[in-house]
């Protein structure tokens, strides 16, 4: 598991600083799938592996838990999250419901400039490489995010708080498992500009609609793909 992560010590030197900088680098890992789901987590070997004391390390650990990413495991420890496959479309079906709300509050409320932004946001995701090869969709978090930025515009800060705090990275790695199927990246493209469009239009039950299909589509993508793991176990993932 560890060999996979950087063996560089933070360069900080006090404790917040270096329980900050573990928890981004063990959270990125995770995320990325370069700890692999249901890993168990070895405080002494994350010590070591870090260079810093047990004190920031479990604090980073229990940030990671909030963000379930890790769960406590009775008599085990913390082990990575690995959700089955219907707790996996529970969490869809949540982003479908919520994430279509953030849409058409975020055409009521997203002003023009934010609007714009957002339509860079798009145009940047345009000219990745891997999108450009058709293999991939651009993922990168936060203000890079098409679907963050669409939560933030929306004005509302108990659904920011849902989305883009405790279930944001738990979403996103599951969207970068899901994210390399043949032909879906350049279709979510399209999607998310019809979405685009109709927040421009001020369409705030259209843009609701196109974004709870668009998420909608990505969980019958999941559940094919669990369908055919029972013959092929090891079938490509599809998208996010």
């Amino acid at each position: 598991m560890l060999d996979q992560l950087e063996h560089s010590t933070p360069a900080q030197d006090d404790s917040e600083t270096l329980s900050e900088n573990v928890f981004r680098r063990i959270q990125a890992a995770i995320v990325k799938g370069e700890i692999a789901p249901g890993s168990k987590i070895s405080e002494p070997e994350l010590a070591r592996t870090y260079g810093i004391s047990r004190g920031p390390l479990r604090e980073a650990i229990h940030r990671l838990e909030g963000q379930r990413l890790l769960v406590r495991v009775p008599h085990v420890g913390a082990r990575v999250v690995s959700l089955s496959h219907a707790e996996l479309i529970e969490l869809y079906e949540i982003r479908e419901s919520l994430e279509g709300m953030a849409c058409r509050l975020a055409a009521e409320r997203m002003s023009v400039a934010e609007i714009d932004e957002l339509r860079r946001v798009l145009e940047t995701h345009e000219r990745d490489a891997a999108f450009q090869a058709g293999v991939g969709y651009y993922q990168q978090e936060g203000d890079f995010d098409f679907h963050y930025r669409i939560i933030q515009g929306a004005g509302n800060q108990t659904l920011t708080k849902m989305l883009c705090g405790e279930l944001y990275q738990l979403v996103r790695m599951y969207r970068l498992q899901f994210s390399s199927v043949p032909n879906r990246p350049r279709q979510a493209f399209a999607e998310h500009h019809r979405i685009l469009d109709a927040i421009a239009d001020r369409d705030g039950e259209l843009a609701e609609l196109l974004m709870r299909r668009h998420i909608g589509a990505s969980k019958r993508n999941i559940e094919r793909h669990y369908q055919e793991a029972l013959v092929n176990p090891s079938k490509t993932r599809g998208e996010s």
